[in-house]
Order: structure tokens, then sequence, then C-alpha cells
């Protein structure tokens, strides 16, 4: 039995606001990333890495998924991050400007906590098949920092930035990694959100970073399958459930050809109904 858990909606906090990290509790996102790195001053980061630490084992986010972004690796905080983290109840850690496997690997070495990696420097890209060979579970897309490196302008349509996305879907996928697409930078406007994150999901991303709470709702909103989309996987599943098709590789449900790689992506939907493994 296979669980796939829902990313939709990963929403940043600084770990230097316990207001905050409080408030990230009761918020409907699937993931909470409390941050060391851009979100936090230098002169408040040791205080926020404690902050981290003691949010972690106080618990009480339910079944959001709980992350931290450490600071990079070759700054002066980053291994310091490492090693308050480590054995620390965490889902996972994120790595940010990671360029190529070596992050990866000496923080593996340091904490026993999953690895996530943003991919957000032109050298990541460039590296991104000995990136994905570091075995990170998650791809991040860092636009904001990509577009400071490139110099690029993006607008509305992220323009510049769309062959990256695309590098960075391909590259998760190759290793089956889950990807999550760039924040939006617009707070006061759900509709420019939501836009946003339908062309995320065009791109195949699994779901968004986010930097407010008030984007929680849209990115949810458009990464849930539709109820079509639920009652096809159901017909899916039901069908290769049946005796005379567990062992075939392809079937035919309602006049189309379903393969196998077709029933993984119908469990994936299902998750949605509500996170429970389907078998």
């Amino acid at each position: 039995m296979k669980t796939f858990r829902p990313r939709r909606s990963a929403l940043f906090m600084p770990a230097s606001n316990e207001r905050a990290i409080d408030k990230a509790r009761g918020l409907a996102c699937d993931v909470v990333i409390l941050d060391l790195e851009d979100a936090v001053a230098p002169e408040m980061k040791v205080e926020a890495r404690g902050a981290a630490v003691a949010a972690a084992h106080a618990g009480g986010f339910g079944g959001r998924e709980f992350v931290v972004r450490v600071n990079a690796l070759d700054t002066e905080w980053g291994l310091g991050d490492l090693a308050a983290l480590a054995g620390a109840p965490i889902d996972a850690v994120l790595l940010p400007k990671v360029s190529g496997p070596e992050p990866l690997a000496e923080a593996r070495d340091r904490i026993g906590a999953p690895l996530w990696a943003m991919i957000e420097t032109c050298r990541g890209i460039m590296n991104l098949r000995a990136i994905v060979d570091g075995a990170p579970r998650v791809l991040v897309a860092g636009t904001n920092d990509l577009a400071k490196e490139m110099r690029c302008r993006p607008g509305i349509d992220r323009a510049p930035l769309l062959p990256l996305l695309a590098q960075i879907v391909v590259a998760a996928r190759s290793r089956g990694m889950v990807a999550l697409d760039g924040v939006s930078n617009v707070i006061d406007d759900p509709v420019a959100v939501e836009a946003e994150c339908r062309q995320g999901l065009a791109f195949g991303f699994d779901g968004k970073t986010l930097i407010h709470p008030s984007q929680v709702a849209p990115a949810n909103a458009v990464f849930t399958p539709e109820a079509e989309e639920i009652a096809w996987a159901e017909q899916v599943v039901a069908a290769f459930a049946l005796p005379a098709n567990r062992d075939r590789g392809a079937i035919r449900v309602e006049g189309r050809m379903v393969e196998r790689l077709h029933l993984d992506e119908a469990r994936r939907t299902l998750s949605f109904r509500g996170g429970a493994a389907i078998p």
C-alpha cells in the first residue's frame, strides 16, 4: 500500500515570529515551512533557530508536514542549523540555493531527516541531473532568486522563467520526486494567485510554495482534483482491483485504454479525498 501525501500549499513562515508559528498551527496549508533563511535578519538567526527547534518539539501542527528551511551550508549559520535540528521531530529540512549534489551529501551526513532542495541558482539549473541523483525528496523552484541571478524581468505570465520551471519538473519526475512551484509575490489579489497556481498545475507541479496565509485557499483549490477527476480515478482503481485485472498491465475502462501508470496517478488523485492510503 502506497500513501500519497498532498502538498498543494507549502507556506513559509518566519521562525523568528512566534505569533506566525502559532498561527500556522491552525491554517489549512498542507505544509508549514519555518524559515531560518530569507525571512530572518542576521542578528535574529540564532534566536530563530532555537524557536524552530522549540516549535518542532512543541508540535501541534496536526497533519501538516513540518519542514524547516535552514541557511545555506556555506554561510556562518548553515551547519549550526543542521546541528540544532538533528534529532528534532521534523518531517524534512529544506536546503536553499542547492547548486550541486555536495550540500545534499554534507547535510545527509549531519542530519537524518529527509532533504528537500531549492533550485534557485543558474548553476543549480545546469546541475539538475546531479542534484536529483543526490536523492532529495522534493525539488522547490526558487523563482525570485532565479530571476535575480538571471537579471530577467518576469511579468504576470512569468515568461522568462517558464523553460526553467519545466526543467525542474522534468528533473523531479525523472526520479519520482515531488516538485513545488515558486512563490507568488502577490498578496492582496487572490485571482492573480489562482492564475499563477493554475499555470504551475499546467506545468506539472504538485503544489505551490506560499508567503502569506491569504494564498493558501487559492492554492488548495487549484491543486485539489475536481469531482470529475476523482470519479474517473475511482473507476480506474476499482477496475484494476477486479480479480480478472489484477495481473494485467493494461485494461479497458469506459471505452478507454488504461495502463498501470494510470493506476498510480489514480491512487494519487484519490489521496485528496482525505489523505488516506489507497490499496
